[in-house]
């Protein structure tokens, strides 16, 4: 007696096929898993035995085995649960094996029989929709499934309403697309007072996809403009929604929430580790670059990071990915965000400020720049300075732009760099931000003013061929913002003033 259940594994967000395959034969009553099985799988046998016992059945008193193949692929995760027991309850005649030939199947088992959420619920559905079958995951997860659109989802609360359905005796309810209902956002730009120079800045940022560094004394508004740029930003469109949803899904934080249209935003901790933000670990899992992709990675205290973990962020910056590899995984995760990052001048944070002046300048200036490499600065477009806010300002009851108003300008720039790039043939690059080689020639054309200008900058203060080529491309998101189809020299001024620092 053999039966066969479709089931899978993951190596980051690529997923591997795995034909799970139950026997049932004499011998000494015994439950044996093969396959290169972890922990958590070779733990099932007991959740399984329990479950099984909740349905008022038993374990045949035979010799059951259980193959995972291919047997030399290693298989992580409690998923594993329900298509090993709907495997063993198909050869003891309770579901028929035909019912289970077309499903892919994934699922955590309770004691009590309940089937439980599982992580990587999304990546796993869009892979059976690929390959035309038809899916079967825990009911909390069957609204996160339901995005990818497979030919049949059966969300199961339990084994025993699993079982209804695959006899056709009570089918469950198809789930309907689940999407975050609590995306409103308290922050508006409103609530910054003065900063009209940083408010710019982040408006081109966010026009353009660009890098940002803003530099400034304690409480002066950096981290509360940081966390407000989302609210510029334009929604994500389905597709990056569902590419941002499968990372989040692989790591277990699409379970109680369905899909957000809003643009994802991380501000880890300057302690975290380098696998903690590029990724990595035993297992090869997303980090928080991965998590901001298509939205915003915060770093707060920028040379309070560890300089290792801030180099590991020099190749995903440039390519939009980043590449684990590990002796049991090499995985690639895609990292396509936009780096803000906030400072203060110098350790104590009071350099060039008349009432606190910095007691050690400018050593202790020196000191604290120094843990910033210079090629990490140049993929940072834009560094602006951020002075204290005056009380004058902070007393002005008069309310600044909103954050529904900056954004209809970003969202009118993002038009116009999406006609141009369609009309280009382009389907990869979305931004200015992206725009590279033969590509950023073609759409960055400049009047002789502009080009004279920027070359005459470049070679006096002997710009590298990145910071030029970034300069090219932040005074196209400039132009953007005031609708010109070239490049003008007050444009290429604009951009130049935000490539400079007194500190740098």
């Amino acid at each position: 007696m053999l039966t066969h259940v479709n089931t899978l594994t993951f190596n980051g967000l690529d997923i591997q096929r795995v034909d799970l395959q139950a026997q049932i034969s004499s011998g000494l009553p015994n439950f044996i898993i093969v396959g290169l099985p972890d922990k958590a799988i070779a733990e099932s046998k007991e959740r399984i035995r329990a479950a099984i016992q909740s349905l008022g059945l038993q374990l045949p008193p035979r010799r059951i085995l259980i193959n995972l193949a291919p047997a030399d692929l290693l298989k992580e995760g409690s998923h594993f649960d329900l298509p090993i027991a709907l495997a063993i309850l198909s050869l003891m005649g309770v579901v028929p094996a035909s019912a289970l030939k077309n499903y892919m199947v994934m699922g955590e088992l309770g004691l009590d029989g309940a089937v439980l959420p599982v992580n990587g619920v999304l990546p796993a559905a869009m892979q059976a929709a690929r390959d035309g079958l038809d899916f079967i995951c825990p009911y909390a997860c069957g609204g996160e499934a339901a995005w990818a659109k497979p030919k049949n989802i059966a969300a199961a609360p339990s084994l025993a309403a699993l079982i209804d359905h695959l006899n056709n005796t009570k089918p469950l309810p198809i789930p309907q697309p689940a999407q975050n209902n609590d995306d409103t956002v308290s922050l508006d730009m409103a609530d910054v007072k003065g900063q009209e120079t940083a408010k710019r800045a982040l408006e081109i940022a966010a026009a353009g996809g660009h890098n940002l560094l803003m530099i400034g004394p304690p409480g002066s508004g950096k981290s509360m403009l940081a966390a407000r740029l989302p609210t510029i930003l334009p929604p994500m469109t389905v597709e990056e929604a569902l590419s941002t949803a499968m990372i989040k899904s692989v790591v277990g934080e699409l379970k109680t929430t369905g899909l957000s249209f809003i643009r994802p935003f991380r501000d880890p901790h300057h302690s975290a580790s380098t696998p903690a933000l590029v990724g990595g670990g035993r297992k090869g899992t997303p980090g928080e670059i991965s998590l901001a992709h298509n939205g915003v990675l915060f770093l707060d205290e920028l040379p309070e990071f560890n300089r290792p973990t801030l180099e590991a962020l020099r190749q995903p910056l440039e390519n939009g990915f980043i590449q684990i590899s590990r002796v049991n995984a090499h995985t690639s995760f895609p990292a396509d965000f936009q780096l803000v990052a906030a400072m203060n001048p110098c350790r104590c944070g009071w350099l060039g400020n008349k009432e606190k002046e910095c007691a050690r300048a400018p050593a202790c200036a020196k000191e604290y720049m120094s843990k910033i490499s210079g090629p990490l600065l140049d993929r940072i477009d834009i560094k602006i300075e951020v002075p204290a806010v005056s009380p004058w300002d902070l007393a002005d009851i008069k309310q600044g732009e909103t954050s529904a108003q900056i954004r209809a300008r970003v969202v009118a720039a993002r038009k116009i760099q999406t006609r141009r790039l369609t009309a280009a043939g382009i389907t990869s690059v979305h931004t200015n931000a992206g725009l590279k080689g033969r590509l950023l020639e073609d759409l960055c054309a400049m009047d002789n003013d502009a080009q004279a200008l920027l070359v005459a900058f470049a070679d006096k203060n002997k710009l590298s061929a990145r910071a030029y080529h970034r300069t090219l491309r932040l005074a196209r998101t400039i132009a953007d913002l005031q609708n010109e189809s070239k490049i003008l020299k007050l444009h290429v001024a604009e951009a130049l003033s935000y490539r400079q620092s007194q500190y740098f």
